[in-house]
């Protein structure tokens, strides 16, 4: 699933909104929109729908989330905030 260069897993910097500056991954798409989720503040149950102009791109894409979220598989909050756990300065 490749949206607007969004894809599934990738990890993202939120440029506008309470949200700014900090790192989320993708869990879902559609058209302009990507669903974002961190496993701290956005849970995976309730990610947030956000345009994806107000995305910044990174280049790091985490293969087994990927993986998990186009089988339709579970993603844990867990596994979101391992993996941010360097990229989030407030999370700490």
């Amino acid at each position: 699933m490749d949206t607007n260069g969004i894809k599934l897993g990738q990890v993202v910097r939120s440029r506008a909104g309470r949200d700014k500056d900090g790192y989320f991954v993708v869990v879902g798409s559609i058209e302009h929109y990507a669903y974002i989720a961190d496993g701290k503040m956005r849970k995976t149950d309730r990610p947030k729908k956000k345009k994806v102009k107000h995305l910044a791109r990174t280049g790091i894409i985490l293969q087994d989330i990927a993986e998990k979220l186009e089988n339709g598989r579970k993603v844990t909050n867990a596994e979101l905030r391992k993996h941010l756990k360097n990229l989030n300065p407030e999370s700490k």
